[in-house]
């Protein structure tokens, strides 16, 4: 079976473990070496550990620490070709990058399938993942999304576990410190998806046989753990769906 932890989570940095019994991957890898080193290191793992890192975007929060990563241990560092360009301006990465087409692919990785899926984002380009292993259990991760698509729900269900952004309170947001201009690109269609937005989906995927959900790159302004947990707890309950629900830790590791 598939293990998912998210090693850290947030606006200052974002990298999620998914693991079988012989292979280990990592979707991101935000923040710096360091915190990677020292994410894994709480596991009881090492960076060389690690056979592929799979990038969702390209953005400084999924990408920042691939640089020294990458001198410190050569990893495959699969990435759409709408995102490779700025992936790639890091010259150790872009020495071990695996661009793929477009942003739709599949990659087998040891005894793992990894597929990723379109989401919506002011990126380049921006894709989740599913990961199958080979007795067909499935995990999947959608972070920075503006909100909940068709295609998300669809590759997601079937998934045992996953990790899903619950970025902010949309009340909290409004009254919050941001300048109007961020107010307004968190909420747009190229955001950030919010608590409700978020509980929508789980209510989906949990009926679906989803029986594990980790809320992922909550805001630190906008949002707090019990207020993303209540909502989507509450969503829950009203349809009778009771998956474990975690909240990804900003700095430290959260195993699903």
């Amino acid at each position: 079976m598939i293990k998912v932890t998210t090693l850290f989570s947030g606006s200052s940095g974002n990298c999620t473990l998914m693991r079988s019994e012989n292979t280990a991957i990592l979707i991101d890898s935000g923040k710096n070496c360091k915190a990677v080193c020292e994410g894994l290191g709480s596991l009881g793992m090492d960076i060389s550990d690690i056979s592929a890192i799979f990038i969702t975007h390209e953005h400084r929060d999924h990408i920042s620490a691939l640089d020294v990563m990458m001198r410190k241990c050569p990893i495959p560092i699969h990435v759409t070709s709408p995102s490779a360009p700025e992936v790639c301006r890091m010259r150790s990465a872009a020495e071990n990058a695996v661009i793929h087409k477009g942003v739709l692919f599949e990659e087998k990785v040891g005894d793992l399938t990894v597929r990723s899926f379109a989401l919506p984002h002011d990126s380049a380009a921006h894709v989740g993942y599913t990961v199958l292993d080979v007795d067909g259990d499935k995990a999947g991760l959608a972070t920075d999304m503006g909100f909940p698509t068709v295609d998300a729900l669809e590759n997601l269900t079937g998934c045992r576990q996953i990790v899903l952004e619950a970025n902010h309170d949309v009340d909290m947001l409004r009254r919050g410190p941001y300048p109007e201009f961020l107010k307004a690109r968190v909420l747009g269609r190229g955001g950030h998806l919010s608590n409700t937005d978020s509980a929508k989906l789980c209510t989906r995927l949990a009926q679906s046989g989803t029986e594990s959900i980790c809320l992922a790159h909550l805001s630190a302004e906008n949002n707090t753990p019990d207020i993303a947990l209540d909502t989507v707890k509450g969503a829950l309950d009203a349809v009778n769906a009771h998956p474990i629900l975690k909240i990804a830790a900003r700095y430290t590791a959260t195993e699903l």
